[in-house]
């Protein structure tokens, strides 16, 4: 029997379920930045994309994931995550490993709900987070976590702002476009008409969770309880954040003439997108410079996105999490003490992260494409105008998120 380490077990075990908390987070931030009447359905998207990829990521894509590897593209096919997985080295049972690698994967595939809000079909949304992670997610995660070629290139990617956030907010871009925007969101003359979300408190709500879980998302991804190295990644993690929060707020002040609540929330969630790749080989002064990068880039990209390129993301999703994932990444390339560019390490290390990322984003647009233009195809990706407008709640549920809100209801009751 194999020697597992109590304590690095129980550490996983609890960063894993740091984790899957977040999916609240995720929750809560996409149903506060939404409007009302789809609040429900975007609980039951973020509830049954993590349960729908729970199942499926232990049937298939776990061991595409993480078998042996087959010339470094994927994983040798083991069905219900059956074998030893020797090759691995943990210190800590499969089974917990692979409880871990569920909430990362669960993350990827929730992402996309945000930028595709009050406009998809349920059922189409179901069969998106199945196939990504069944495959997607897994085949890039391969890549770089499971021994694949970008592993061995030296691609450093230590806890997911490419193969994860990056990953998500591409599949969300994708999904996004194709979709296109929500009913009333840009005029025929090709004027903007912001839609604001219901719940600003919601949405904070989600962010500090989504901060909360993000210490067992970074510091897990030791897969053992190392007291130097969680806290120096809880460090980095934190100061990141603060820093992104700082920046966003201080540039919406500057262009806007008011600090914007939501964009603010959304920097300190670029921030932690941001230093996820390098947070256990950058030093909290580089923490800081990412996450100060990234709470600019956040800003620059909503606005881009929505203005220049009229991509509806009611969320800002693709910025925080594909775009910022992006920048973190290749950060790593710039302020990673051992071989970053400012510590002598010349541009050796920014080429290959250049390379994961763009890889990551080919493998992304590709399939994510084909996939959601096949449900379009087939069962149909976009809910009808008359469904979009009553709102989803009611037409894909039949239930109301704030009935006792509903003015008939007062009436009734006054009466």
């Amino acid at each position: 029997m194999t020697d597992y380490s109590a304590l690095d077990t129980l550490w996983v075990l609890l960063a894993a379920g740091l984790v899957f908390f977040m999916q609240a987070g995720f929750a809560m931030v996409e149903a506060g930045f939404t409007r009302a009447k789809n609040a429900g359905n975007i609980i039951m998207k973020n509830l049954m994309d993590f349960t729908v990829g729970s199942l499926i990521y232990w049937i298939l894509g776990f061991s595409l994931m993480f078998g042996v590897s087959n010339a470094g593209l994927v994983g040798g096919v083991n069905f219900l995550s059956t074998g030893l997985y020797d090759h691995l080295g943990l210190t800590i049972p499969k089974e917990a490993f692979l409880i871990f690698q569920t909430v990362f994967c669960a993350t990827a595939a929730t992402i996309v709900s945000g930028a595709m809000a009050e406009r998809t079909k349920f059922k189409s949304y179901l069969l998106y987070s199945f196939v990504i992670s069944a495959v997607i997610y897994p085949i890039a995660g391969h890549w770089i976590w499971g021994g694949g070629w970008l592993s061995d290139l030296g691609f450093h990617d230590f806890a997911g702002s490419t193969v994860v956030h990056s990953l998500g907010g591409w599949a969300a871009l994708t999904g996004a476009w194709i979709l296109g925007p929500r009913l009333g969101k840009y005029g025929k003359d090709g004027s903007i008409h912001p839609i604001k979300g219901h719940n600003l408190t919601l949405g904070a709500l989600g962010v500090f969770i989504l901060w909360f879980g993000w210490f067992g998302f970074n510091g897990g991804s030791t897969l053992e309880a190392d007291a130097v190295s969680m806290s120096h990644i809880f460090v980095t993690t934190n100061l990141a954040a603060a820093m992104g929060a700082v920046m966003a707020m201080t540039l919406s002040w500057t262009r806007y003439g008011k600090p914007d609540v939501s964009i603010t929330l959304n920097g300190a969630l670029a921030g932690l997108v941001g230093i996820t790749a390098g947070t256990d080989i950058v030093s909290p002064l580089g923490a800081v410079c990412i996450g100060g990068i990234a709470g600019l880039v956040v800003v620059l990209a909503i606005e881009v996105l929505d203005q220049k390129l009229k991509v509806d993301d009611p969320v800002g999703a693709v910025s925080v999490h594909g775009i910022c994932g992006a920048v973190g990444t290749l950060a790593v390339g710039i302020f990673a003490t051992d071989g970053g560019l400012l510590y002598g390490g010349g541009v050796q290390l920014l080429l290959i992260q250049l390379t994961g990322v763009a890889a990551i984003a080919l493998w992304t647009f590709a399939t994510t494409f084909a996939l959601f233009k096949a449900i379009d195809v087939t069962i149909g990706l976009r809910v009808s105008n008359e469904e979009e407008v009553l709102g989803l709640d009611l037409k894909e549920h039949g239930t109301e998120s704030y009935a006792d809100f509903e003015p008939k209801v007062l009436l009734d009751t006054i009466q």
